[in-house]
């Protein structure tokens, strides 16, 4: 048995892995090359045409079979079934398995065999049918080959940035196997129990930060699903408490994971189409600034602009700050959707296709089981709310960390003798928000009515 990984990323186009994945990549592969080294093995390193590499290492080792797991994206899907003919085409057997999700998305249908669009009836669709099987146990030896074919060192795929500006994603994280299994461990020991009253504060370590472990294969959906489980479900729980873990908000998280797939696959062009026709003809505005303002968070809002910072920093950003800044760029900024998906795809070491594109589409309003139009959240309410004691915007806005708590999430509200105290000049170290909320939010109600009428 020969582990392999062919680097192709001109044939992921459109949507070629960014900076950030890129980086991730680097780590994991070389994770999983000491994984392999541990129990006889070692990873294969060829770059692309991916038809062409698998069939020059067929006829160097002389296999008869390929064999991989299933990727999901429009461009790997094709590119995979052209890949497949061709083995076989020459005699080789080739066959993909499930190794990235709980059900395939062509299994899963409504009552009139149409592709779901509302979460709420999916879940519940998937939570009826019989439980995901239980993943395999990894190997203990992995037989080696008489003869291992030429592999690249993975300097050579010019993974990491250069010039190296890695540092906070390096401090972050723990890329591999070993340490999706001990964030895992760490998350249903430590925050599971509190999940639901935790997960929305930004400040606190109350998710699970799995997704990029689940991006990139080093942990399945299975083997959550199964683990949460077995750590919460003992021989003797009845079924009402059964039902209940069932519902839970973290296997919930997993079921919006499932459906962003779903819909990826039965709608392929929505990472760049909205799939409300009526979007087609929204008047988004073009100004290079504004965005360039919320890519760099100097927006003025310090909530979406600890957001975006934390983004830069560490690859990362909490679940509840990624609607607000999105809900920002998207409808008080009036910037397309699309470029926002975009710079989240090239700066999240989580960027994954289907996740991305549902949840721009989601705060647009123009996707499946989308935010209602009228939903604009307020950026300083929503920090009041979910960051009251300011603890997560005075760590990454932090020359406004003086202030007090009163005129943190508004500093352009406050006296200026209360300004001054804390060190704050605003237009010099901190900006003056970039529009007005008030104003903006009409505004953007304004143009989303007349897609409506």
């Amino acid at each position: 048995m020969i582990p392999v990984f062919v680097w192709s990323p001109e044939e992921e186009e459109p949507w070629p892995p960014g900076g950030a994945s890129r980086w991730w990549l680097h780590q994991s592969l070389t994770s999983l090359n000491r994984d392999l080294q541990k129990i006889g093995s070692q990873l294969i390193l060829q770059t692309g045409p991916t038809a062409e590499s698998l069939h020059r290492l067929a006829r160097e080792t002389g296999s008869s079979a390929v064999y991989w797991n299933r990727r999901y994206e429009p461009a790997i899907r094709e590119r995979d079934g052209a890949v497949q003919q061709s083995l076989r085409a020459a005699g080789i057997t080739a066959e993909d398995f499930n190794g990235a999700l709980l059900h395939e998305p062509w299994e899963i249908r409504n009552k009139g065999g149409r592709p779901f669009q509302v979460f709420t009836p999916f879940w519940k669709h998937c939570l009826a049918l019989p439980e995901p099987a239980r993943p395999l146990s990894r190997p203990e030896r992995i037989p080696a080959p008489l003869r291992w074919p030429s592999s690249l060192n993975i300097q050579a795929l010019k993974l990491e940035p250069v010039p190296d500006w890695a540092a906070g994603l390096r401090s972050s994280w723990h890329p591999g196997s070993e340490g999706a299994a001990t964030q895992l461990a760490w998350f249903l020991k430590e925050a599971f129990a509190e999940y639901a009253e935790h997960r929305n504060a930004p400040a606190l370590p109350g998710t699970s930060r799995l997704s990029p472990h689940l991006h990139f294969g080093e942990i399945s959906p299975r083997h959550i699903w199964h683990d949460t489980m077995r750590a919460f479900k003992s021989p003797g729980t009845n079924p009402s408490k059964a039902s209940q873990l069932l519902h839970h908000q973290f296997l919930t998280e997993l079921g919006w994971r499932e459906f962003s797939h779903h819909l990826l696959y039965h709608f392929p062009e929505s990472p760049a189409k909205p799939l409300r026709q009526e979007f087609e003809r929204f008047r988004w505005r073009e100004n290079p600034g504004w965005l360039r303002s919320w890519q760099r968070g100097q927006t003025g809002y310090p909530f979406v602009d600890a957001g975006m910072r934390q983004l830069w920093a560490t690859g990362w950003m909490h679940n509840r700050v990624r609607m607000v800044v999105a809900s920002f760029l998207v409808k008080d900024l009036l910037i397309p959707w699309q470029e926002g998906a975009r710079w989240f795809w090239d700066t999240l070491v989580d960027a994954d296709l289907a996740q991305n594109t549902l949840g721009w589409q989601w705060t647009a309003g123009c996707g499946a089981d989308a935010a209602p139009y009228f939903r604009i959240f307020n950026p300083t309410s929503q920090g009041e709310k979910f960051d009251a004691a300011g603890d997560y915007i005075r760590r990454w806005v932090p020359e406004i960390a003086r202030l007090p708590d009163k005129w943190l999430h508004q500093p352009h509200a406050a006296p200026e003798g209360v300004l001054a105290d804390a060190g704050v000049s605003l237009g010099k170290n901190y900006p003056r928000p970039i529009v007005s909320h008030i104003i903006a939010r009409e505004v953007a109600l304004e143009s989303y009515a007349r897609i409506k009428s």
